[in-house]
């Protein structure tokens, strides 16, 4: 799949990033805290994550104001501002209803967009949501975690990446964080995360009359699923469905058994896994461990320290499930489409 990339104005003027990925009836997605429409596409995690809630219908998602492709904004991060910019990024869609999902703080942004527009929504779901965002953490601890992004937001991005994704390899993590980070100003990161803690939708719960799926994970480690349940319990007829696992992040941990309840939920097929596909610097890799390099060599030919590369191996061997650098550089010969790629 391709991601196509447009851009709206929301009413006070500001520009916000839009893609569009797969064709069918749209699908869009309210992301969590912070996202950037590139690099995630770029993530290989997340980008099977997206292609497998993609396949049979189109996926609409967006960056928030101040986040990835989109322009800052001059209005301050608040409830308000968030549904203004869903509403520029659905006023694309044409007049028939769509299916929602909201992730993390998309969540909440989604329930109240469905509470105020119940007939635009076909279907609603929630990942990794909570009711009240004073809730979710102790006073002490969200104090803190304010602090550390606005006054070192290395340090805060690695913490969150810790909190989001405890069941990611070293090397996802690792780019996790340096995507944050690329996301965002400290300044912004530090905005939207106080909205997140300020957040609730409690008095909204019982507007919402769409069909509504509250999935989680049952440690999830930053929003427990005590909220899910809250969530759940005050939305009429909602569904709620706990999944093993302790990351907040969809893409980490199970994302298969995830998307697949979801599309289930929509009334999509099963998603096939599909062809796993590498990044660029992934293939370039690939093509030095075809020449026989090992990690020392492949650093040096790539400008990279040796643990990083042997990071990129590694990764590269879990994604195509080979147990050897044999088999990757057998892959990459029987690939000659891939390998120029790498070229």
């Amino acid at each position: 799949m391709q991601q196509d990339i447009a851009r709206v104005t929301t009413t006070d003027g500001t520009g916000v990033a839009y893609a569009s990925i797969g064709v069918g009836r749209p699908l869009v997605y309210v992301s969590g805290w912070l996202s950037h429409l590139q690099l995630s596409w770029e993530l290989p995690e997340e980008r099977e994550f997206l292609e497998g809630l993609a396949q049979g219908c189109r996926l609409v998602r967006y960056d928030r104001a101040g986040c990835g492709l989109s322009a800052p904004s001059t209005r301050s991060p608040s409830l308000a501002s968030e549904l203004d910019q869903l509403a520029a990024v659905v006023a694309t869609l044409g007049p028939e209803p769509f299916d929602l999902v909201g992730t993390s703080m998309g969540a909440l942004v989604a329930v109240a967009w469905t509470a105020a527009h119940p007939y635009t929504v076909r279907r609603l779901v929630l990942y990794g949501g909570w009711v009240s965002g004073a809730d979710i953490s102790p006073p002490s601890a969200r104090e803190h975690l304010l602090a550390l992004v606005e006054s070192h937001w290395g340090l805060g991005s690695d913490v969150l990446t810790d909190i989001f994704a405890p069941d990611a390899d070293a090397a996802m993590r690792t780019e996790f964080a340096r995507y944050q980070r690329a996301s965002s100003t400290a300044a912004t990161a530090r905005a939207l995360l106080a909205m997140s803690y300020e957040l609730d939708v409690a008095d909204l719960l019982a507007r919402v009359s769409t069909p509504t799926l509250v999935v989680h994970r049952a440690q999830d480690r930053a929003a427990p699923v005590e909220q899910a349940e809250a969530l759940a319990d005050g939305i009429s007829g909602a569904r709620l469905v706990v999944l093993p696992g302790r990351s907040h992040l969809p893409y980490a941990g199970d994302a298969h058994t995830l998307v697949t309840t979801i599309r289930r939920f929509l009334g999509l097929r099963t998603p096939s896994r599909g062809a796993r596909t590498l990044t660029a610097r992934q293939l370039e890799v690939a093509a030095l461990v075809s020449q026989g390099c090992t990690n020392r060599e492949i650093a040096a030919r790539l400008g990279i320290d040796e643990r990083s590369a042997e990071g990129h191996v590694e990764r590269i061997r879990l994604r195509l499930g080979f147990r050897s650098r044999a088999q990757i550089a057998a892959w990459y010969a029987a690939h000659p489409d891939r390998s120029q790629a790498a070229k």
